[in-house]
């Protein structure tokens, strides 16, 4: 199933995209959010569908298209998670996970214009897989638990601001990670039994031009294996969102230059979507 929320920034609807369909959620649930996929909301929603009782949404063309889900209590992000990338960082690939984390108030639509911050010189790009959680996963005990406590995925980009992320950090790159539009994410939310997250190619293109080409067969942590360690630190609830890394191809490797007003960037993963955000100063 595809999940997404269509609307102005705060008043979006819950819907389900069927083929050319745009179907109306507001009868099982308000949003896309920790409530709904901590309670049966896919399995609700999947009877609904199935038993044809879910009413077809008109006049949304021209409509936002927001975050597929409602702002998580937490965005957890891995770093360094594909060897060319933690390469062209500076950086021998990890052996122990790398977590930091982002503001859940940076997470934004797929097509939002995203600012560059005030006094920003090296604004990057990251595509990514995101794992949006479904059960409360704690002390999981191995990661082939970790596949019945996620909802779905979705395409994310983890904007990052590398001087305030490495430079100025202090040691913590969530400074370079947090200002707002720094996640867009999105278009939809996308059940597992849809693909197969753990070989996706996933791409970005800065103003046309290609930037990363990679498949999340690559990461060095797989999406089961992050969940699970994870669960062993803190807990995932229901509609938190985790990034899984960036491969290779970000302006932090020097072959590119960073973000400047008026670039657009593109972003896409096989089965989840395509994102594009147009960048204006602040």
């Amino acid at each position: 199933m595809r999940f997404a929320r269509l609307g102005a920034a705060g008043a979006e609807i819950p819907v389900v995209v069927d083929g050319d369909r745009t179907l109306d959620l507001r009868g099982i649930t308000a949003d896309i959010d920790g409530v709904f996929l901590g309670g049966d909301g896919v399995v609700r929603a999947r009877a609904a569908l199935e038993a044809g009782e879910l009413t077809e949404v008109t006049g949304i063309d021209g409509l936002r298209i927001g975050a597929p889900i409602a702002r998580p209590s937490a965005v957890y992000c891995i770093g360094m998670n594909y060897a060319a990338h933690a390469a062209e960082s500076g950086s021998e690939p990890p052996t122990r996970l790398v977590m930091f984390m982002k503001s859940p108030n940076a997470v934004v639509g797929p097509y939002d214009d995203v600012a560059i911050p005030r006094n920003s010189t090296k604004t990057d790009w990251e595509v990514e897989l995101g794992v949006v959680i479904g059960v409360r996963a704690s002390y999981l005990d191995s990661p082939a638990d970790a596949a019945a406590h996620i909802a779905g995925y979705v395409v994310a980009n983890d904007l990052s601001e590398r001087d305030w992320q490495i430079a100025e950090s202090g040691g913590q790159w969530s400074k370079g990670k947090s200002a707002p539009g720094f996640c867009p994410t999105g278009p939809w939310l996308v059940t597992g039994d849809e693909v197969d997250a753990g070989d996706l190619r996933l791409r970005s293109f800065v103003n046309g031009e290609p930037r990363q080409d990679s498949r999340t067969s690559d990461l060095i942590f797989d999406i089961e294996t992050i969940i699970w360690q994870l669960s062993q630190v803190l807990a995932l609830e229901p509609g938190d969102l985790v990034l899984t890394g960036t491969p290779e191809g970000v302006a932090l490797s020097g072959r590119f230059p960073y973000l400047a007003p008026g670039d657009v960037v593109e972003l896409e993963i096989d089965g989840l979507g395509r994102q594009r955000q147009q960048y204006l100063p602040a």
